[in-house]
């Protein structure tokens, strides 16, 4: 089989592919009609039923004493090994 056959299979594919979608968006498109107001939104899941929360945000304080903590934990290991 040469190259420019295999192009013009890929090529008649994704023309099939295309007219597919084509059918399935518009079947979609219907469904959404006939649905109107009644049931278009997706069911809410376990995550959105909370209510969001702030993030808590660390102070430049608070990252410094975790990173003076880390160092002395990394000292300590490097003590250990040596």
């Amino acid at each position: 089989m040469r190259k420019d056959d295999d192009a013009e299979i890929l090529q008649a594919a994704l023309l099939g592919y295309q007219q597919q979608l084509q059918t399935i968006n518009a079947r979609i498109a219907e469904l959404k009609r006939h649905l109107g107001g009644r049931g278009a939104a997706p069911a809410a899941t376990a995550s959105d039923s909370r209510p969001a929360q702030k993030r808590h945000r660390i102070s430049a304080e608070g990252r410094a004493r975790i990173a003076a903590a880390q160092r002395k934990r990394w000292a300590a290991a490097k003590k250990r090994n040596n």
